[in-house]
């Protein structure tokens, strides 16, 4: 008896383990726990003025864009590509809609308001089918066809704000970004309703499904019929938009448009997020709940790395090492290597003599062995 239960306990942890969401969790964990000596009351959350602080609800509120980046990232990582122009992207919104605003009147207009976001995300919108038709259409490489919005496109925002940072004074956009909504930072609000849109259009209907197979394989998901040209196009289209909705919330929260600074590398840390999650960068299957968590990971390093005082310029140093980290616990041969072969084999495996040996296969005779002629 004692054996089947240390078994069964054996087998739920190794099953636990091989989760792909197991490993960033618990690296997640392990960022904000490192918190605590330098901040006692990291996890602490208050109410001032209806609305909820914390440390917590800072790395949530500062970490949306990046979701949002990510997120949109993730559908094009799952179908074999990549999309460096997402930085760019976000400055070009950005410096649409506070150059839009800042030319009205009335600056607390919501007609202006509305107006001037949908003038930013149509532009999004354009850099991202521009992206998908040379990737589908034109046959270029993906990291060559977004480079080009990458370079070109932070110089074109830069042109709409004329080199300047334009500054703008409008409750209604300040809403986006830096306002509150049931006691919460109305950014929250958004990045959920677009990864529960996200998560129920990939897992609910066949999109995902498709998206997957055009990952795997493009051209025999093209032999199938599956139109993986408008597939492509389309997963470029939504990156874009999600990298637009990312500057609106970035430009409102800061009531300014930086076309120099704004989303600068992003795009690095949407695919370090989107990696961390579980997605491989070859195509094929993808995680958007990881991805979410991957992101959390991103901006809790940030927040740890500004709490223990480390100097902001190791920044990126620190991300990188956090990033090799989790990749190798997620590989089963490093932790076969490192921990023992509990924790590398996979769930089901056999292994350490602890399974019963298969019975043998019997012995073909040479009738059985020759091979048969079937007509249909």
């Amino acid at each position: 008896m004692a054996t089947t239960a240390t078994t069964g306990t054996t087998s739920r942890w190794r099953a636990l383990t091989h989760h792909h969401l197991f490993w960033p969790v618990a690296v997640l964990a392990a960022l904000l726990l490192v918190n605590v000596p330098f901040t006692p009351d990291f996890f602490s959350i208050r109410m001032t003025d209806g609305h909820l602080y914390g440390s917590l609800v800072s790395i949530v509120l500062f970490g949306s864009p990046l979701i949002l980046v990510a997120v949109g990232m993730t559908l094009v990582i799952a179908t074999g590509g990549i999309d460096l122009s997402v930085g760019a992207v976000v400055a070009i919104t950005g410096a649409l809609t506070c150059s839009y605003i800042s030319d009205q009147a009335d600056q607390n207009a919501l007609a202006g308001v509305f107006l001037a976001m949908g003038i930013g995300l149509v532009a999004a919108v354009v850099c991202g089918l521009w992206n998908g038709f040379l990737v589908a259409r034109m046959g270029i490489q993906p990291i060559i066809a977004t480079l080009i919005i990458m370079v070109a496109g932070r110089g074109v925002a830069q042109l709409i704000t004329d080199g300047q940072i334009i500054t703008i004074n409008s409750e209604p956009y300040k809403l986006i970004g830096g306002g509150y909504w049931l006691t919460l930072p109305f950014s929250i609000f958004v990045v959920a309703a677009v990864v529960a849109v996200t998560v129920a259009l990939t897992r609910k209907t066949a999109l995902g499904l498709l998206v997957e197979s055009v990952g795997g394989n493009a051209e025999a998901s093209r032999l199938v019929g599956i139109r993986s040209r408008r597939i492509k196009i389309m997963v470029y289209v939504f990156c874009a938009l999600c990298a637009g909705i990312a500057g609106l919330m970035i430009s409102s929260n800061t009531s300014a448009a930086d076309g120099n600074n704004a989303g600068l590398w992003i795009e690095l840390d949407a695919i370090l997020a989107v990696v961390i999650g579980g997605t491989s960068l070859l195509g094929g299957r993808f995680s958007i709940g990881g991805t979410v968590i991957g992101a959390l990971v991103i901006q809790t390093l940030t927040t740890t790395i500004y709490t223990i005082g480390v100097p902001t310029q190791t920044n990126l140093v620190f991300k990188a090492a956090v990033v090799i980290v989790v990749c190798l616990l997620q590989s089963p041969k490093f932790r076969a290597k490192v921990f023992g072969a509990r924790f590398g084999s996979k769930p089901g495996a056999t292994g350490g003599g602890t399974s019963p040996a298969a019975p043998a296969k019997p012995a073909t005779t040479p009738a059985e062995a020759a091979p048969k002629m079937e007509v249909s």
